[in-house]
């Protein structure tokens, strides 16, 4: 498999996407094949926001496989403001072999890997976060034998998350059900990718606002429902979202026996805290997971 960059899940095949599902695996599984993959090389890390699993995630896999990790905070301000993207990319690229950056806004990655000389990693942006959907397809892998007879719902706000998820569950053929209150859907442009997807790949894409309408499930899903840097006030949103609340009941209405949430989880929000804290949830296995995808897209762009 061919990498640059690893900036959009849109970027990726149904061979590709499933070689690093198929490798994240691996690595977890034997990992000392794989402590000195990355010897020798160093990873710069950008983070515009704040940040607990993907930080340590990529710091501690990093160092896992043999590599260096430097972490570049929020100090450094937003990313064009003190200087030109273009000059960051460019100077980061005469140290580092790899950057990963989490940023505000897609144009800041897409600007990086135009003038970045090494590979340029999107550890999450206002539009995509393939290094999540790639670690949840992961843990779906671990829980069912097929991910081209499986069925998983988002249910929340339409996010970057939700695009993620869409779009890789287009890619690998898998039924993809997104439900969202009115006028908190995806974008135009990414549903129209990957209703594409999933046609070219033979899998459902259903949109809708109605829970009832969410049918049978193998797994669902949920994130916040107001983003990390998002001032919308929750008292705003409450009325509005809760009868999109994941619980208990949900899961028996829809035979659903995985549960799903990337973190932070806003209890008694998006998901109640019993069923969060359940057998059905897989959170903390996506958690975990989030290492070893991330290890198997750097050993692909730099291994």
């Amino acid at each position: 498999m061919t990498m640059s960059h690893y900036v959009s899940d849109d970027q990726l095949t149904k061979t590709s996407l499933t070689q690093l599902i198929e490798l994240a695996i691996k690595i977890k599984t034997e990992p000392q094949n794989y402590s000195t993959a990355l010897a020798g090389k160093s990873v710069a890390m950008i983070f515009e926001k704040p940040s607990l699993r993907t930080h340590v995630s990529f710091d501690i896999g990093i160092n896992k496989l043999g590599g260096h990790a430097l972490y570049l905070g929020q100090q450094n301000g937003k990313l064009g403001a003190r200087e030109r993207i273009s000059d960051v990319a460019k100077n980061l690229s005469c140290w580092a072999d790899a950057i990963v950056a989490r940023v505000f806004e897609h144009s800041a990655i897409t600007e990086l890997a135009e003038h970045s000389k090494v590979p340029v990693i999107n550890a999450l942006c206002d539009t995509y976060h393939p290094c999540q959907s790639l670690a949840d397809f992961v843990t779906l892998a671990e829980h069912f034998d097929d991910l081209s007879k499986l069925k998983l719902a988002y249910v929340g706000d339409g996010n970057n998350v939700s695009n993620s998820l869409m779009l890789m569950a287009a890619i690998l053929g898998t039924d993809f059900t997104l439900v969202c209150p009115e006028g908190h859907g995806p974008d135009a442009h990414i549903l129209a990718k990957a209703q594409a997807l999933a046609e070219e790949n033979g899998s459902k894409l259903l949109l809708t606002s109605d829970v009832d309408a969410i049918g049978e499930q193998d797994a669902i899903y949920t994130d916040t429902w107001i983003s990390m840097g998002d001032d919308t006030n929750v008292k705003d949103i409450l009325a509005k979202f809760m009868p999109y609340q994941v619980n208990h009941q949900l899961m028996e209405k829809t035979g659903a026996s995985v549960v799903m949430h990337c973190q932070p989880a806003h209890l008694e929000e998006e998901i109640t805290t019993a069923l969060f804290d359940s057998e059905m949830s897989v959170c903390f296995h996506q958690a975990e997971n989030r290492m070893w995808a991330q290890n198997a897209v750097l050993v692909t762009l730099l291994g």
